[in-house]
């Protein structure tokens, strides 16, 4: 009689197959501890959200008053359109259930939004830019959500989030991004690496795709909107000359933060978005999008500043403080901060031969 042989089972594939982001997160506590289990249900819930968003982007082409303006204007002055609209609702309504997350802040709403029978027993704070990128669903290009979670200290019994504005975003306690694209991709750190996962939709679930992520130290690709090039700082403009005289430099920019930051993570470079004349302070919030992202990317190897000073070391003024951002592989970004060194040494030389 001849022995059956067995199938083989690829025992390295099905693992990983089987590491969903909730038992991930409670891989990274090493335990099932109160706090693994409350951040392994909050990242749950921004899985959901991300799931939520991913389909209505979808068919978004398909439906009626999904696409275009809801003619209303944010506090950030800007156009709302009917995406961002929704996205923010539906972090809202996911987290209203968890019983975890007491506050949400976002840069659609004018101040914080307290869930009131969570707060109780609520522990933490969501930070959500709910679309990044949002001119882009009306073309069908990629777009991105950006989420960090931190723990609320004090009971903020006025309800005007102190504890915020009075901590740098060092104290996150996990960040990360949802990319909307041919592929739904969430990536989060909770300060022990970077790991991505890929929504899997005959699952339901995001599966572990990549663990520890390191971001290249050094990259060919420099992603900026040179159409705002006449507005920037001098040393920008420096560097923007020196990369279209030298070989070895790739222009990429999509208009969608989380996109460019993805690809900049995966392959290497650097993102800069800086002031300008009109807006020395550039456009991108600090605790919706450029501190989240800073975090990820240095628990990466990477590198995010201001051209002054590290994003994770600002106190936020107000909760829509805005910074410039200068950030990805470590190597590309200290070249820009040399430009901008030069630019200082230089004006320190001019005054002191004034005086």
């Amino acid at each position: 009689m001849t022995n059956t042989q067995q199938p083989v089972i690829p025992e390295m594939s099905l693992d990983r197959d089987c590491t969903t982001l909730s038992r991930h997160v409670l891989q990274q506590f090493e335990s099932f501890s109160t706090e693994a289990q409350d951040l392994s249900a909050i990242m749950n819930r921004i899985a959901l959200a991300g799931k939520l968003i991913a389909r209505r982007l979808s068919r978004a082409g398909l439906m009626a008053n999904t696409l275009g303006f809801t003619g209303d204007v944010n506090v950030q002055g800007e156009s709302v359109k009917r995406m961002d609209l929704y996205a923010n609702d539906v972090f809202i309504s996911v987290f209203k259930q968890s019983g975890l997350v007491c506050r949400l802040a976002s840069e659609e709403m004018d101040n914080l939004y307290y869930i009131p029978e969570n707060c109780p027993i609520g522990r933490y704070t969501l930070l959500f830019d709910p679309i990044d990128g949002s001119s882009n669903v009306d073309i069908n290009l990629n777009v991105g959500s950006i989420f960090a979670i931190r723990q609320q200290v004090g009971n903020d019994s006025e309800g005007e989030g102190r504890d915020l504005l009075e901590t740098n975003a060092r104290e996150q306690v996990a960040a990360g991004y949802i990319l909307y694209g041919p592929a739904t991709v969430l990536v989060y750190t909770m300060g022990k690496g970077v790991h991505s996962f890929f929504l899997d939709p005959s699952l339901g679930e995001f599966i572990l795709a990549e663990e520890n992520i390191q971001i290249p130290e050094k990259g060919s690709i420099y992603s900026t909107n040179e159409g705002n090039f006449w507005q920037w700082e001098e040393s920008y403009r420096d560097f923007t000359r020196y990369v279209h005289r030298h070989e070895g430099y790739t222009a990429r920019y999509s208009g969608a933060l989380v996109g460019d930051i993805h690809r900049i993570l995966m392959q290497g470079g650097v993102f800069l978005y800086p002031g300008t004349v009109k807006k020395p302070q550039g456009k991108l919030r600090l605790i919706y999008e450029t501190a989240p992202l800073a975090f990820l990317v240095e628990q990466a190897g990477g590198r995010a500043t201001t051209g002054e000073e590290p994003i994770l070391d600002i106190i936020p003024s107000e909760l829509h403080t805005r910074t410039p951002l200068i950030i990805g592989s470590t190597e590309n970004v200290k070249l820009v901060e040399s430009f901008i060194e030069d630019r200082v040494r230089r004006e320190k030389e001019t005054a002191g031969s004034q005086a």
